[in-house]
């Protein structure tokens, strides 16, 4: 690889950037960076570790032949992985209208009239949210639809309710959408152009675009950290100061963005994004839809890979208990070598899993089952809010019932629970082979003690946890087995986020 300059398509053209250090934010090349000389200081810096919203952007990117727009927080995304896409901020929206005496775009003129906006420092950021769904919805969206475009910014002023609003009513103005096709061309020149490699001040950045390269790489620096979406290891640098050494950027390998049916298993790259993966877990397992729904932020669920999350080890990483009790396996690459691994032995310690030096998560295969009738499975996040929040639990139970209702197979996995994300093997034992009933649910919840001593932090203490954890399993019996009607479980539903 040739050392060249990070090329994107930014304010209607190629736009290139060299001499930066590779962990250089996205937002501090837009307000900060000598090079982008129009200093452009719109996206603005709240947290600066993709909670507030306010640094929202979106990313335009190739998927095939079509320009996929999708917001992410620049706040955390490192400049180097631009390269081959478009950066777009709230400037750019007074070029895709005709000149008038405003010039406002439609999602900020309803804004503007439906009082969208108050003290104004996050209306940028909302701004964005709401043209990425302005240009991605065919049509005026729900409610719903519109608070997950927007599950990403948070605003201490206007209640929201006016936002929800104007989203609504910019699409009764004339459209104003934006001009695609020199954008499509103008990236696929940056990328026939070689795969990207930076030195600075000693630090490496390597952006291969084949797994094959990629797998060599990470032979060659084995201690090399692997960079996805950022959305980890980007706080690791804004709020904690660390030194990440060499990057082995993962975002550029095109065969690892695969999503196939293989085998009867769902096949997920490493290189998926959240977003497209959690979407196409739950088409298979529609119960996976809640987990899907909360799991995080659009911008973060956008810019993350399931890859990553998986790999990064986190004992509160909400995908790994549901993935547990799917039977989902890993496949493991080294060179040119592969091995697969059940997701739930790739745990062995805190942050520490079976990845040997010079491997890498490759692929994340999900069985699909044939029966799906006698599968129950469902999982359930417990957190302070609704969305936007780390859990302070998440449960996932899975369960086969013969025709009498005798357990034939079970799997409880929880996260928050203890170091690694981890089963309830004295509870399964419990309900395996017997009748499952309100009798073996309640034994079940007492041997859950023995699986767990959860610890006490800022999200909950130790009781709660275990509380938590063992209502969520006599939620699942209430919803799945017992078919509770909605009113009932709603119940307990507040027991447990009590």
């Amino acid at each position: 690889m040739l050392e060249r300059p990070i090329s994107f398509f930014f304010r209607g053209q190629t736009h290139q950037v060299q001499h930066v250090a590779p962990t250089t934010t996205v937002l501090q090349f837009l307000r900060e960076y000598t090079q982008n000389k129009a200093r452009q200081t719109g996206t603005k810096e709240g947290c600066a570790e993709g909670d507030c919203g306010a640094c929202t952007v979106v990313i335009g990117e190739l998927v095939g032949e079509q320009l996929q727009l999708r917001s992410v927080n620049a706040c955390i995304q490192f400049l180097p992985t631009l390269d081959g896409k478009a950066l777009f901020t709230v400037e750019d929206l007074q070029h895709l209208v005709p000149s008038t005496e405003n010039n406002l775009h439609p999602v900020q003129q309803a804004m503007v009239e439906l009082h969208g906006s108050q003290c104004g420092f996050c209306t940028p950021g909302f701004i964005m949210s709401l043209w990425s769904m302005y240009e991605n919805e065919a049509q005026v969206p729900s409610k719903d639809t519109v608070s997950d475009y927007i599950s990403g910014n948070l605003c201490r002023c206007t209640g929201y309710r006016p936002i929800l609003d104007a989203a609504q009513k910019s699409f009764d103005y004339p459209k104003a959408m934006l001009a695609r096709q020199n954008i499509i061309d103008a990236l696929k020149k940056i990328h026939a152009l070689p795969a990207l490699q930076l030195e600075y001040q000693g630090q490496q950045f390597f952006a291969p675009k084949t797994v094959d390269d990629f797998a060599a790489l990470r032979q060659q620096y084995p201690q090399a950290r692997i960079v996805a979406g950022s959305t980890d290891v980007g706080l690791w640098v804004t709020k904690m100061g660390r030194d990440l050494g060499d990057m082995l950027y993962i975002g550029q390998v095109q065969e690892l963005k695969k999503i196939a049916i293989e085998n009867h298993h769902l096949l997920i790259g490493a290189n998926v994004s959240l977003s497209d993966a959690l979407s196409k877990i739950a088409e298979i397992y529609p119960d996976f839809k809640e987990l899907q729904r909360r799991f995080a932020s659009m911008p973060i669920k956008n810019a993350g890979t399931l890859g990553g999350n998986i790999a990064n080890g986190s004992p509160i990483g909400d995908s790994m208990p549901a993935l547990i009790t799917l039977d989902t396996v890993l496949r493991l690459r080294h060179g040119e070598q592969t091995r697969d691994i059940a997701l739930e032995d790739y745990y062995l310690d805190y942050q520490k899993t079976a990845l040997q030096a010079g491997e890498f998560v490759e692929a994340i295969l999900i069985p699909i089952r044939e029966k799906q009738a006698a599968f129950k499975f469902a999982t359930y996040k417990i957190a302070k809010r609704y969305e936007q929040d780390i859990s302070a639990v998440c449960a996932a139970v899975s369960c086969e019932l013969d025709d009498h209702q005798v357990v034939q197979s079970i799997k409880i996995a929880f996260g928050g629970m203890a170091a690694i994300p981890k089963r309830a093997k004295h509870a399964e034992a419990v309900l395996l082979g017997q009748v499952m009933s309100a009798e073996t649910i309640a034994a079940a919840q007492v041997a859950m003690a023995e699986d767990y001593q959860p610890l006490s932090d800022g999200r909950a203490s130790s009781a709660y946890r275990l509380q938590v954890a063992q209502n969520c399993l006599q939620r699942f019996y209430l919803e799945k087995i017992e078919e509770t009607p909605i009113a009932r479980v709603d119940d307990l539903i507040a027991l447990v986020e009590v």
